[in-house]
């Protein structure tokens, strides 16, 4: 039984990737150890399945497609910047989604359908991009510093008209991500 490791993402316009990569060229010039997220691959996280069966993958998108159909594409305004699990010890450093409530309803509708196929319950969903991962305490301080001065930022809007179940292959030069199914709304 072969497995693949998958998550179901919003893509993020290419046409935003510009100005987050300003924000990336800031915690930048911090000096800290930070890996960043590939601007190709910068995506809003639905659901991280981890390593599933490929024999379940027709399961899985059915009960996608079912929840999906249920939604019409909609406007999402990227906003602001800040940290998990928050600024005084950074692990995660991101970029947030204003007025997300119909993301939050559509991640709900689906993690129900999820926890009926063996998945676990979601503990708490944030709708965020992960710009970067904070690799030691060097530069903190700076760090925690950009976080601020970019807490506010406008981004842009995007039109969310799909969603896209993912396969991850995590290589040492980081992850390589492959589309397998585009599901339209």
């Amino acid at each position: 039984m072969s497995q693949i490791r998958a998550f179901l993402a919003i893509d993020l316009d290419d046409d935003l990737k510009p100005k987050i990569n300003k924000i990336i060229r800031e915690f930048k010039k911090t000096d800290a150890r930070i890996k960043y997220v590939e601007l190709a691959n910068l995506h809003l996280t639905l659901k991280f399945f981890g390593d599933i069966d490929t024999e379940g993958l027709s399961l899985l998108e059915e009960a996608i497609a079912n929840v999906v159909s249920q939604y019409d594409s909609f406007k999402i305004k990227i906003k602001g910047c800040g940290a998990f699990p928050n600024n005084k010890r950074i692990k995660v450093i991101w970029v947030g989604i204003d007025e997300d409530s119909i993301i939050k309803d559509l991640h709900d509708k689906l993690d129900k359908e999820f926890v009926r196929l063996g998945f676990d319950k979601d503990k708490r969903f944030s709708t965020h991009l992960t710009i970067g991962r904070m690799k030691s305490a060097k530069g903190k301080d700076k760090v925690k510093s950009t976080i601020e001065e970019f807490s506010d930022v406008e981004i842009g809007e995007m039109e969310v008209d799909h969603i896209t179940l993912k396969k991850s292959t995590l290589t040492p030069a980081g992850p390589i991500y492959e589309d397998l199914k585009i599901f339209e709304l």
